[in-house]
Parts: structure tokens; C-alpha cells; sequence
């Protein structure tokens, strides 16, 4: 192998590319490290905390949650606790709202579905919200944070959103206009309904039975009212 000598004395082989020697030698080939991004580390971890605050909700109660009972079930420093999330509150504020966006995604796909009448509709959206009860343990008790208090916070109702993510569908799937009367109807049945099904979870991890057959019930009584009958 033809070898030359540097100016520097270092040997030099005919065998290593010019971009990888150095005066000193061959250098080590750059490799290039894959580093997870920031942001998805961070929302792995505060999925992780939310997790943990969940667990800690179903086993001691909402007024029972602290920040370190979530740093402790999350085997995370009260520090990271606190990078995230200023007290419990927003703790509580953060997995309230990770409950409304599951229970809207579950919406959303169950309204995708092709269904012959809004009756069929209502019916998978009754079964998907049990579902969700029955799934996430938190959904019980904290649902979407409506029973939060937030002193001088504001949060919307959550039955009015529902039911405009549900007007639109049928106005648009089936032709169906409501007036304002029918918007109510409407609103009555989301809100009846998620509130016949909270209590059918309060003291049963399935669902008393009687409470959420009485839930679908009073909800299509209340349907039928706005959309007439399928």
C-alpha cells in the first residue's frame, strides 16, 4: 500500500478519502444521531402525567389529586410536574380536555360512518359513549371538566358543542333543518344523555343498566322531537 509522509510527519494511505483525513490522520466517519424532537419528547410526558393524574382521579377522587401524587404515581420529579403544569387545577383542566378531544375524535369517526337513518347514528353514539365510560376510568368522574371549578375561568358547556357537531351532520347527511326548538331538543337529549350515563358509572364500573337504557330513551324521546321520525 503506497503510503506518504505529511508535512506534519503523519502518515497518509492512498485508501482513505481526502474529506475524511485530517492532518493527524483519518478522522472517524460522521454518523448521524437521530435525537427525538423537544416537542415530542414533551408530549410524550405530559401524556405521561396526564396518565398518572388519571389513575390518581379514579383511585383517590378529584379533590383528593396534587401535583405530587401525580409526580409520585408518574415516578417523575415534582419539577417536571411543575414544567408542565403550574398547579392542580390545571392538571385537572389538561385531562378534562384530553377526555373532550378523545369523546369528539370517537364522535367524529362514529358520524363518518355510513348509516341509513340518523336513528342508527344515535344509536352508535350511544355505544360509543359507553364505550368511552367503561375504556377510561377518568371519563366518570371528570368527563370533559364541566363539574371543574375554576373560580373566575370560563368553560363552555359541552352539550352545545356536541349538538352543533351533530345538527351540522344530519343537516348535511340527511337534509334535516332544525328551527330553534328542535336546537334544544336537540341539546336536551346530549345533555340528558350524559348525564343519565354519569350517574349510571358512579357507582358501577359496567353501567347500571336501568339508568342507561333510561339514557337512550329520554335521548331519542328528544331526537325524534328535533328530526322527526327516521
Amino acid at each position: 500500500m503506497d503510503e506518504r509522509v505529511s508535512p506534519r510527519g503523519a502518515a497518509m494511505r492512498d485508501d482513505v478519502p481526502m474529506n475524511d483525513r485530517s492532518d493527524d490522520g483519518p478522522s472517524v466517519p460522521s454518523v448521524t444521531v437521530r435525537h427525538e424532537p423537544v416537542q415530542a419528547r414533551a408530549a410524550q410526558r405530559v401524556e405521561a402525567l396526564l396518565d398518572a393524574a388519571a389513575a390518581v382521579v379514579v383511585e383517590h377522587g378529584i379533590e383528593h389529586l396534587t401535583t405530587a401524587l401525580v409526580a409520585e404515581r408518574a415516578g417523575a420529579s415534582i419539577g417536571t410536574v411543575y414544567r408542565y403544569f403550574p398547579d392542580r387545577v390545571a392538571v385537572l383542566v389538561a385531562l378534562a380536555e384530553r377526555n373532550h378531544e378523545r369523546m369528539r375524535h370517537a364522535v367524529g369517526r362514529v358520524l363518518a360512518m355510513p348509516h341509513e337513518t340518523w336513528q342508527e347514528a344515535a344509536e352508535a353514539l350511544f355505544d360509543t359513549m359507553i364505550e368511552i365510560f367503561r375504556e377510561l376510568p377518568s371519563f366518570r368522574s371528570l368527563r370533559a371538566g364541566e363539574g371543574l371549578d375554576l373560580g373566575p375561568q370560563h368553560r363552555e358547556p359541552v352539550a352545545p358543542q356536541f349538538a352543533a357537531v351533530v345538527e351540522a351532520h344530519v343537516r348535511e347527511r340527511w337534509g334535516i333543518e332544525l328551527d330553534d326548538a328542535g336546537r334544544i331538543d336537540l341539546e336536551k337529549a346530549i345533555g340528558g344523555l350524559d348525564a343519565l350515563v354519569t350517574y349510571a358509572f358512579l357507582h358501577d364500573a359496567d353501567g347500571d343498566a336501568r339508568y342507561l337504557e333510561l339514557g337512550r330513551e329520554c335521548a331519542l324521546r328528544h331526537l325524534t322531537a328535533a328530526f322527526g321520525e327516521a
